[in-house]
């Protein structure tokens, strides 16, 4: 029986990204045993996964290098036939080359790419833009031919009856946090947005604990009469449930696009300071991107955003007009 281990503790929509691997990996090897490497906080968003065998899980927060250290020995004593890293750090590098794996694959960008069995590249080209799952999916292509899987996620019969109630009429989702204030799409934009669409939908306003306080500053000052804010209160899984019912539903360029895309839902993607090119474009079969119209000539200004505008008036997000977003709705 062959074991493989993937290796991706990044942030939460990268993960969503390599269940694409895992899906093409289990067709090609119903019987193989698949184990997948997550930072500690992450592990839910695998919950129910019938792809994989066990989730190994690093806390990177907590005496990181001891942990790091037991991964290693836990990686090693399992004995996998291939590791398969889709990050380009060095912490997963010194899991993927001293692994003890027959054969280890990752990226080039990899400090520690030079010990590896296999390296492949991984190349960025505005020109001719990959989505990343068609990166990922160049790492096991020489042993399992043909295009990448579309990424999943497997919320529970549990679930579901958790928002079985949420769906007695219409609704949007609306995910307005993300890690960087230059990925996010305005407050003031979100609040003219939401009082512009029709009450005969509901909206959820969708995130984690910590979007919470953001999401009621939101609510007081909407007056759309059946706007409900529900960060906090659903897990990622159950987030996702809610989201396959949806009219639409609104996202950044964040983990939550991911979601949708990874149970199939209809989603429109909010590009402010980062871009499609980079390869995060949503993969839902009804999916949206929006951006400024305007061309702006420090857009992007890095692949994952900054905690404020570089240049001080974040045009890329104030830019894109919540008409733009009501458009999209008008054709659903």
């Amino acid at each position: 029986m062959k074991k493989f281990l993937i290796i991706q503790t990044a942030f939460i929509g990268d993960v969503v990204l390599a269940t694409s691997v895992t899906e093409k990996i289990h067709a090609a090897f119903p019987n193989a045993k698949i184990d997948f490497l997550v930072r500690k906080g992450n592990e839910s968003i695998l919950y129910n996964n019938p792809t994989l065998n066990k989730i190994l899980i690093w806390d990177k927060k907590h005496a990181k290098n001891k942990n790091l250290a037991h991964l290693l020995s836990q990686i090693r004593s399992t004995r996998y036939d291939k590791v398969i890293n889709l990050q380009r750090y060095l912490s997963t590098g010194i899991l993927t080359a001293f692994s003890g794996a027959n054969e280890t694959i990752g990226f080039d960008k990899n400090p520690l790419s030079f010990l590896f069995t296999k390296k492949i590249p991984h190349k960025f080209d505005p020109v001719h833009p990959r989505h990343e799952i068609e990166k990922n999916n160049d790492l096991i292509q020489y042993f399992i031919k043909g295009e990448p899987a579309k990424p999943k996620l497997y919320p529970s019969d549990a679930d579901e009856e958790k928002i079985r109630d949420y769906r007695k009429k219409p609704f949007i989702t609306m995910t307005p946090s993300s890690v960087w204030f230059t990925k996010q799409y305005p407050i003031a934009h979100w609040i003219e947005l939401i009082n512009a669409i029709d009450s005969n939908y509901c909206i959820y306003l969708l995130g984690g604990k910590d979007n919470s306080k953001e999401c009621e500053t939101i609510l007081k000052a909407v007056t759309h009469p059946d706007t409900h804010n529900r960060a906090g209160q659903l897990s990622i899984l159950q987030s996702a449930a809610l989201m396959k019912y949806a009219v639409m539903n609104y996202t950044n360029d964040s983990g939550p696009m991911h979601f949708a895309s990874a149970v199939n839902a209809p989603v429109t993607a909010i590009f402010c300071s980062t871009v499609p090119a980079f390869g995060y474009t949503p993969l839902s079969d009804r999916s949206f991107i929006v951006e400024t119209t305007e061309k702006l000539l420090c857009r992007p200004c890095g692949t994952h955003g900054h905690k404020t505008c570089p240049e001080k008036h974040f045009r890329c997000g104030l830019g894109i007009e919540p008409q733009q977003l009501l458009q999209i709705l008008a054709q659903s």
